[in-house]
């Protein structure tokens, strides 16, 4: 029988951290504000990584890392009169949902872009960072396409053609598509995977750019999804999701 697991690999990427500043000409307070540990480095390489094992500990460090930055751009939001950022309003871009693997597998849904926006906009406000505009969610084809030549790897093992471009099909079938952030498992959605790659710092830093001091109008946040998969014992179910996302450009 197909086993399920949890995924999630970060996209490729050299992101530069800045730290905050009050007054004077320097970066806005909508950037992150200073990290210890992982996060305090001038510079950090999202590296490309298969898999995303967590402990509790783990996820209280991180957590306390979240909230001690998030305080420290409120504080210094505050100092000057103002307030964290509130919620975008509008409607995320439309999605034309198909299907692959003779309608085992189905692509991006308009809810999965939608609930995947909303969740990522509510962690951006909780976290004094600006959130994007609805329309600024796009679904991404490309990304689809490889996200469905995973899923229509003919395995039992959901991790036979999971990765970054590089990986490989049990088939040989030779890889397709864009690279992103990746994300899934059983039970996921839109917005499961926008928090766990908010969880995963390597993520945060590629996806939701919190150290970013321009405006967030013109940049945009590409998606794609897809639910269920090819096996040669068994089909995954619907319920099976992967996910890949990118921060770029509108």
């Amino acid at each position: 029988m197909k086993r399920f697991a949890t995924l999630i690999a970060a996209s490729s990427a050299v992101l530069t951290l800045v730290l905050p500043f009050v007054g004077g000409s320097g970066p806005s307070f909508w950037q992150a504000a200073p990290h210890v540990s992982s996060l305090a480095t001038a510079a950090a390489e999202a590296t490309p990584s298969n898999d995303f094992v967590a402990t509790d500990t783990t996820i209280e460090a991180l957590e306390a890392e979240l909230d001690t930055a998030a305080a420290a751009r409120r504080a210094a939001i505050e100092l000057v009169g103002g307030n964290c950022p509130s919620p975008a309003s509008g409607e995320t871009a439309s999605v034309e949902t198909r299907t692959a693997g003779d309608g085992v597998i189905t692509g991006t849904t308009l809810d999965d872009l939608a609930d995947f926006a909303a969740e990522y906009n509510e962690i951006r406000i909780a976290n004094c960072l600006l959130p994007l505009p609805a329309a600024n969610f796009r679904h991404d084809e490309c990304m689809l396409d490889r996200l469905v030549w995973m899923a229509e790897d003919p395995s039992d093992d959901p991790l036979s053609a999971w990765g970054h471009i590089g990986s490989e099909r049990s088939d040989g079938v030779p890889s397709i598509g864009c690279d992103g952030n990746l994300a899934g498992g059983t039970g996921d959605s839109g917005a499961s995977v926008a928090t766990k790659w908010w969880e995963s710092p390597k993520h945060q830093l590629s996806l939701y750019q919190p150290d970013y001091a321009g405006a967030v109008a013109g940049m945009c946040v590409f998606f794609a999804a897809t639910h269920g998969g090819v096996g040669v014992t068994i089909d995954e179910p619907q319920s099976f999701m992967r996910a890949a996302a990118r921060w770029g450009s509108c």
